[in-house]
């Protein structure tokens, strides 16, 4: 977006102060998507404003493309005081952007938040799942996880992964990947030490964000040739 254009969008979506008047401030709002193409999801906080004690609602809506003639929708969220909507069916792979308008009415008056983004810069899958761990032959462990549940078509719109791990009281994690595939094999691990692995995913072409890290899976120090497998733990890698 040039320069000017940009300033002429800001100018015209900003409420500015009038007789004294105290401004709100907008609401924060921030979009993904998890569930590419499905959806796109979008969460904003509540504008603070002064001296206000009432109730704040929230009109959602967007539209394809940032000139002001087109032709708004509805975000769909579940009440007036929600603070989240959900963007259904976008259009993929589009040469304009989508813009979120989220305006919050209290007893103040009206401040509105506009958002643009191309979903496509906006994906971030959530966390592999059901990562789990095998001790192997030869100073090796293998490190096997599931796509995200929430993640729809993972043969048409696939995943590469991360994984990360460290041995307990080590200072650091090691990174290895990306990788297509859902396992892997870590090599030169130490026989009967106790290790932390997490994986993580992003879109297969690098768009957008790469997800949040897997609950942990952690090794309790079985004997290398015992195929004694681990389960994802909710705890932090020491």
């Amino acid at each position: 977006m040039a320069p000017r254009l940009l300033l002429a969008f800001v100018l015209c979506t900003t409420r500015l102060p009038c007789c004294g008047e105290a401004v709100p401030i907008q609401p924060w709002v921030q979009c993904w998507s998890s569930r590419y193409p499905i959806a796109v999801d979008c969460v904003w906080t509540a504008p603070q404003t002064a001296n206000s004690t009432g109730r704040t609602s929230f009109i959602a809506t967007y539209r394809l493309g940032v000139a002001a003639q087109g032709e708004s929708r509805p975000c769909l969220h579940p009440s007036p005081e929600s603070r989240h909507c959900t963007i259904p069916e976008v259009l993929l792979f589009s040469m304009l952007p989508y813009v979120l308008n989220v305006t919050a009415i209290h007893p103040t008056g009206v401040s509105s938040t506009f958002l643009p983004f191309v979903p496509e810069h906006v994906i971030k899958p959530d966390p592999p799942e059901s990562v789990t761990l095998s001790p192997l032959p030869g100073q090796r462990l293998g490190v096997q996880w599931k796509p995200p549940g929430s993640w729809p078509f993972p043969e048409i719109f696939s995943l590469k992964y991360r994984i990360r791990y460290k041995r307990h009281g080590a200072a650091h994690f090691r990174q290895v990947g990306p990788t297509e595939a859902t396992s892997f094999v870590l090599r030169a691990v130490r026989p009967h030490s106790r290790y932390c692995v997490q994986v993580s995913a992003q879109e297969l072409t690098g768009s957008g964000q790469p997800s949040d890290w897997s609950v942990s899976a952690i090794t309790a120090g079985t004997p290398v040739g015992e195929r004694r497998a681990s389960t994802p733990k909710e705890e932090l890698c020491p």
